[in-house]
């Protein structure tokens, strides 16, 4: 009976196409790489790599395994995004099938097609200018192939960041004036939710790569690690903040019953992204409560052994489980499609002065958890040893 109930409500449900997956999941993966990695090493490496008490050998192996990290990111992303606007292609009016629209005169007949009625621009045209910076945006990534560019990783990173960033932005930008102000949300938050999200896993899988070459640093670089890994916990606060208060409008919008998580096909697959969020959160906190603390007493005890050991050996452990969550979150993004509301022929969401009075009620509440995260681990860093272990 069950069964038979399920079928009917998930019966409005479209399973994505093979293509679709791999298309959308690389997409993601490459704008992880992109946008994640150029944020991260501007906002936590570069300023780590610059503090006084650096090894200057140390700087050189982590610039250069950076400049290799963000060159393949381009690769990617350069792939990753000619694989999407295939599939753009072939979703595109009545539809082809995707191996037609592997074909370039395909893909400028889709970019080169006149605006709808009623369009300010055609849409064609947002998805010409968007690749177009794309490959401005891989070209710079991959010019570090070279070894005289890759001298300058500095300013290619700071140059590419902004133009990664642009990439999503210029994409979501509306043919059509969207109708009243919840549709002008949903791409403030559709956005939010995208780039703080490639930016959390992005900066992950970076750091996890350049604390690969802990064979090739100094025995003080314990020190330099303590730091990147404080800085880049403030990013992933700011990260899982921005997540949350998205996701949440987001969920509202499409989900009109807490049954609808597991009675209709998008919900099911939003229950298995917000499950892989959850572990990606848990690992944060057992980063944040239990590594960090004793990262900083290590550090004020001057034990670099002890430094050595939790900052590159035992915290990357930790990272690649959260790197191996994201990536499985990437990979259930392209089943959540449609609305779970459509699926249930439940009412469309309409935002009221008292849902925004909510929504800024949880957004105090957010911060104000997340601050109290940061005061219990420095508070948890201050305890001496004796004190922890009773």
């Amino acid at each position: 009976m069950h069964t038979a109930s399920l079928a009917a409500t998930t019966a409005g449900y479209v399973m994505p196409q093979a293509w679709r997956i791999l298309s959308k999941t690389g997409y993601f993966l490459g704008l992880s790489g992109a946008i994640g990695a150029t944020v991260t090493y501007a906002t936590t490496v570069r300023p780590a790599l610059r503090a006084p008490q650096t090894r200057p050998e140390d700087t050189v192996v982590l610039r250069r395994r950076t400049a290799a990290y963000l060159a393949w990111a381009g690769v990617v992303l350069l792939v990753a995004g000619y694989f999407q606007l295939a599939a753009r292609v072939a979703r595109a009016g009545k539809g082809m099938p995707f191996g037609d629209a592997l074909v370039p005169d395909r893909i400028l007949d889709f970019l080169q097609a006149p605006a709808a009625k009623g369009a300010w621009i055609a849409q064609g045209t947002v998805y010409l200018v968007q690749n177009a910076v794309l490959v401005v945006t891989a070209a710079a990534l991959t010019s570090l192939f070279v070894p005289a560019v890759r001298r300058h990783v500095d300013a290619v990173a700071l140059l590419a960041l902004p133009l990664s960033l642009a990439v999503t932005l210029i994409g979501a930008v509306p043919a059509t004036k969207p109708a009243d102000l919840d549709r002008w949300l949903d791409l403030v938050f559709d956005q939010t939710h995208i780039v703080s999200g490639v930016v959390w896993l992005g900066g992950l899988a970076l750091l996890v790569a350049l604390a690969g070459t802990r064979g090739r640093l100094g025995d003080g670089a314990g020190l330099l690690w303590a730091d990147v890994w404080r800085r880049f916990s403030l990013v992933a606060m700011v990260c899982v903040g921005a997540v949350t208060v998205s996701g949440l409008w987001l969920s509202w919008k499409h989900v009109g019953a807490v049954s609808q998580l597991w009675t209709t096909g998008y919900g099911i697959a939003l229950s298995v992204k917000v499950l892989l969020v959850l572990g990606l959160v848990a690992a944060g906190a057992f980063n944040q409560f239990r590594l960090m603390p004793r990262i900083v007493q290590a550090r004020r005890a001057d034990d670099q052994s002890s430094l050595l050991h939790l900052t590159l050996r035992h915290f990357p452990l930790v990272v690649w489980g959260e790197v191996a969550l994201g990536v499985a979150v990437l990979a259930v993004m392209p089943f959540i499609s449609g609305s779970a509301r459509t699926e249930a022929g439940s009412a469309k969401a309409v935002s009221s002065t008292t849902v925004f009075a909510g929504g800024a009620a949880l957004v105090v509440a957010l911060v104000v958890s997340l601050y109290a995260t940061a005061k219990a681990s420095d508070a948890l860093a201050r305890r001496t040893p004796t004190t922890a272990a009773a």
